[in-house]
Formats: C-alpha cells, structure tokens, sequence
C-alpha cells in the first residue's frame, strides 16, 4: 500500500481552531474521501509533540494500492477542485504544507 500524507507546518490562527476543524469536516474531507482509487482518508490533529519537534497541527494521510493509483488521484479533478478548497483553510493557517509518499511495510 501507498501512503501520501500531508503535513500542516504552523499554526492556527489562535481562537480559530474549531472553525479550521470544522471546515476540514464539512469541506475537505468529503472531498478527499472522492478521490479516486483512495482506499483510506484520517485527518489527525496533535494533541502533543516532544520539545523541540516542529509543530504539525494536522496531518492528512491518504491510502492507495498503488503508485499508479496514486498518480491518477493526484490528477483527478476532485484533487485539483480540493486544492482550491483548501485555500480558504490556509486563511486560518500561518505555516505551509508539505507531503510525503510512503511505502507501508506488511506483515
């Protein structure tokens, strides 16, 4: 399995916390689960970090059989429709977003 996660390197915006989850609910996340291919969607928030790790409020990880999956998510028009979406949530965000693609170890 092949899985792409996107870390969300900052900060909310301080009072704004429910509002970015709850937009990541109701917007984002019916979206993603659209994707085509993606076997698995989790939207994690940190509760807590070790001092001195680098602050990561949420991280997406996507689940897919494959990298070709994987690619024609990535191209898909839901993909790019969520990527306009997620916009208005960096409005709620200081930081930016990075994304790593995983090869998860079976057995």
């Amino acid at each position: 399995m092949i899985i792409r996660q996107a870390f969300f390197e900052g900060s909310i915006h301080p009072g704004r916390e429910e509002a970015f989850k709850a937009y990541v609910t109701e917007k984002l996340l019916p979206m993603w689960r659209q994707f085509p291919g993606v076997k698995e969607v989790r939207v994690l928030y940190n509760i807590e970090r070790d001092a001195g790790a680098p602050p990561y409020p949420m991280v997406l990880s996507t689940m897919y059989e494959s990298r070709e999956a994987l690619a024609a998510a990535l191209e898909s028009p839901i993909r790019y429709a969520s990527r306009e979406m997620t916009r208005e949530l960096m409005e709620m965000f200081d930081g930016h977003i990075h994304h790593h693609v995983l090869d998860m170890a079976h057995g």
